[in-house]
């Protein structure tokens, strides 16, 4: 009996018995990774999360089809989840362990690879939604919009340190800038202090009316409303700065947006873009209007970088609620 104890004692002990646990569980990540469906959704979690309901609009399939090929994903630390009220959204899970390099490897091919056309239509589908909830938001909350921003970040921070940065930028007094997304406009009246002319732009004449009432009386602020990609089609080149503050994370494209700003810069032009870093905290969708879950600092320098922009500086704000703020500079330079 003895001799069968220290038999079954070495079988536990046998390295050999960890190399087969290792094998199974990169066997499991790469069934995980076996499937074009999965791999879709990997690539389509690239830059946001999404819920269960909307990756279901943008697959079109039944949630009862998809739950399954989530559940794998999950399973293989590929995706994270989280649950938030009665929904539960999804985002891609940071890559740890000795297998992150294998992992990073393939989030990079499957990066690369555009999205299929459906696919494509179908996201475009639930950003549209996105925007239009967001929209809905402010025309039905701008009275209390001020109060449910708080519960994420004290907007006197990030705007000192707006200016702050702006302050780097040089003597600004004869050129026009921009503020994209002016929200209740206490932010204007210092930027019309530095500036020959403030263009205060928004997509909601709702918020567009607010900030008019707190900065209307200024000479030097002019307030327009559209976006970026329309609203000073005529003006491209012409700003010597431009501002956003905590805006691109209501907007459905972000990179686009940057790169329109970037385009309405004059030659060595400033751009200063406050945001929240990326988080996990999707009540904020509800609650404050927001399309996306912040950002990682990375992306937001990968898409000024594709603007034709330089980082110049960045400042970091911890805030309440586990949220944090990061405050960008960034530069347009065309010999680059």
């Amino acid at each position: 009996m003895e001799a069968c104890t220290n038999i079954a004692q070495l079988r536990v002990d046998d390295p050999k018995n960890d190399e087969s646990g290792a094998i199974d569980t990169l066997a499991s990540l790469l069934k995980a990774l076996g499937d074009p469906l999965r791999l879709q959704v990997l690539r389509l979690l690239k830059g946001d999360s999404l819920s269960v309901s909307e990756l279901c609009e943008v697959f079109d399939l039944r949630q009862s089809a998809l739950s399954h090929h989530l559940k794998v994903l999950v399973q293989a630390d590929l995706l994270a989840r989280r649950r938030e009220g009665t929904a539960i959204f999804y985002r891609r899970q940071l890559p740890t362990g000795d297998r992150a390099e294998l992992i990073n490897t393939v989030i990079r091919q499957i990066d690369d690879a555009p999205l299929e056309p459906s696919v494509a239509a179908g996201l475009l589908r639930v950003e549209r939604q996105r925007e239009q909830n967001s929209l809905l938001f402010f025309r039905d909350n701008a009275a209390r919009f001020k109060e449910q921003k708080e519960l994420i970040a004290a907007s006197e921070e990030y705007a000192l340190a707006t200016l702050h940065l702006l302050d780097r930028c040089g003597d600004l007094s004869e050129t026009q800038l921009l503020e994209v997304g002016p929200g209740d406009g206490n932010l204007l009246p210092a930027l019309a202090e530095r500036a020959g002319n403030v263009v205060a732009l928004d997509n909601s004449e709702v918020m567009l009316n607010t900030a008019r009432a707190t900065a209307g009386h200024l000479g030097n602020v002019e307030f327009v409303q559209g976006d970026t990609g329309n609203g000073l089609k005529r003006r491209k080149g012409q700003f010597g700065a431009a501002v956003m503050n905590m805006v691109l994370h209501h907007t459905p494209e972000p990179d686009a947006v940057i790169q329109d700003v970037a385009e309405l810069l004059d030659d060595n032009g400033w751009l200063i873009i406050s945001e929240l870093c990326a988080h996990d905290q999707a009540w904020a969708r509800e609650n404050c209007g927001d399309l996306w879950l912040g950002f990682a600092p990375q992306q937001l320098t990968q898409w000024a970088q594709e603007a034709g922009l330089v980082d110049q500086a960045d400042l970091f704000i911890a805030q309440r609620n586990g949220f944090q703020i990061q405050v960008r500079l960034f530069q347009r330079r065309n010999d680059i």
